[in-house]
């Protein structure tokens, strides 16, 4: 074991709201796929406050074991202007039967969710975000249609 060094550092928190009804592909090789697009949110915290700008997307994918594998794209707008480009993958476990149960509309109506955002910007008071690996700690609300997460710095 090489026990590297590291420091986890809160950032803020985002709350994305899911416009309705999401786009679904269908089953494509073994995997279901649903774009999910974002009609806005807010994002609070000792780092960064504004909001989540509509128009983002999720290319939501649920494999046959039933994990959904995220693929989000969006932009966020700061308290003073700043445009933020985040994105990142991540994972939710909807239960051995999560394909089937999504299909049908019977999954869990809340999921947990762990990803890894990257945020760039050209914004010079936001420049450290350029250097930085994110972990976020969340859920998607299904019911809500609304996606929500903890961000934090790994340094």
């Amino acid at each position: 074991m090489f026990n590297y060094q590291y420091q986890m550092e809160y950032v803020c928190s985002f709350m994305i709201t899911l416009h309705t009804p999401p786009q679904t592909i269908g089953v494509v090789a073994g995997e279901l796929r649903v774009n999910l697009y974002a009609s806005g949110g807010e994002v609070s915290g000792p780092k960064i406050r504004g909001r989540v700008l509509p128009g983002g997307v999720d290319f939501f994918k649920v494999r046959a074991d039933g994990i959904a594998v995220l693929d989000v794209h969006l932009q966020i707008e700061t308290h003073d202007k700043a445009i933020i480009d985040l994105s990142y993958s991540g994972v939710g476990d909807l239960g051995p039967d999560g394909l089937q149960q999504f299909i049908a509309g019977t999954s869990p109506k809340v999921v947990a969710a762990r990803a890894v955002p990257r945020m760039s910007t050209a914004h010079p008071d936001y420049q450290w975000l350029n250097r930085l690996q994110f972990v976020s700690i969340g859920a998607g609300d299904f019911g809500k249609m609304e996606v929500s997460y903890d961000v934090y710095a790994l340094r």
